[in-house]
Parts: C-alpha cells; sequence; structure tokens
C-alpha cells in the first residue's frame, strides 16, 4: 500500500458485488465520512481496494483470492459498509418527525441483508421506493449472511445498497 499523505487515512471496507464479495483498505480524505462516501460528489468510476481479500461467489465452490490492489467497477457495486466493528455515526437525525424504521430484506446477488430501512410514515413503502431518486439508500441494524459462505455473519449499524439492483422485502 502507498504511504498515505498528512490529510489522508485508510478504512476497511467491505464491497459486494452481484458474484463477489471484497475485504480491503480505500484511501479517502481524512474528512470523508466512508459509510456515505458513495454518495459524495467525485467518486471514481473504480473503486481502487489494497490488501484485497476476495470471494468469488459465480461458480462452485466458491473460490478465494488475495489482491494487494484491486480495482472494482464503481457501477458493479451493490453494497458498501465500513469493517466491524468500525461504524461512523449514523446518516440521519433520530429525533425528525415522522419517519420510522420498517423491519426489512434485502436480496443483493446471493447476500441476504436483514436490516432497518427509514421511511416516512406518511406513506407506505410501496410508494416510498418507488419515488426514491438516488443511487444509494441506507439500510440500519443490518445482518448479512449467504448461503454459499457459511461463515459469513456480519453484523453493520449501517450499510448503503444500490436500490435498483437488489429486492426488498417486507419482514
Amino acid at each position: 500500500m502507498r504511504e498515505l499523505a498528512p490529510d489522508e487515512k485508510s478504512s476497511t471496507v467491505f464491497v459486494y458485488t452481484q458474484t463477489s464479495l471484497i475485504r480491503g483498505e480505500i484511501v479517502l480524505r481524512e474528512s470523508a465520512r466512508v459509510s456515505i462516501w458513495l454518495r459524495t460528489q467525485g467518486v471514481p468510476n473504480f473503486i481502487h481496494v489494497f490488501k484485497g481479500n476476495i470471494i468469488q461467489l459465480a461458480g462452485s465452490p466458491p473460490r478465494t483470492y488475495a489482491k494487494e490492489e484491486v480495482f472494482i467497477p464503481t457501477s458493479e457495486v451493490i453494497a458498501f459498509h465500513l469493517a466491524p466493528p468500525a461504524h461512523d455515526s449514523l446518516d440521519y437525525d433520530a429525533s425528525e418527525a415522522n419517519r420510522r424504521m420498517q423491519p426489512v430484506q434485502a436480496l443483493a446477488g446471493s447476500f441476504e441483508i436483514k436490516s432497518l430501512l427509514r421511511i416516512s410514515t406518511a406513506t407506505d413503502i410501496a410508494a416510498g421506493l418507488d419515488v426514491m431518486n438516488t443511487t444509494w439508500m441506507s439500510l440500519y441494524e443490518a445482518e448479512i449472511t449467504n448461503p454459499y459462505v457459511p461463515q459469513l455473519n456480519l453484523s453493520v449499524p449501517m450499510l448503503l445498497v444500490r436500490p435498483n439492483k437488489v429486492m426488498i422485502g417486507l419482514l
């Protein structure tokens, strides 16, 4: 990994695609909130991951790779979060009126994500998802599993998912 500039930090993240799970380090500005980084301006076309550990789920059995550097097309990313136990502050104000947490199950490729989705109390989830015009959606208190990787059982306070690449089921 390259030497960090004085205004940079390294953070360990999990990056999910339809067929892979990648764990590794990314380098961002010191002031960046990693958990919402993909929502910000200037996200590159490729996520540059250092010390990447990759589980490829496209075959049977799953294959693993270790790469000093890996470049993941940002357009292929379907979910993203900080590696536990690290976490950022949540991206909402808990005192905001007229919001509730809806238990949901998101299916992202072969990943199952049981979590909470923060939605308006004035509308139902179908209408809320229909009018949502965002590339990334936050899920909270997530439990992430995958049937092809039984040892994968992650709990994260927050993750981003690409709503047009996941199925959302109500719990």
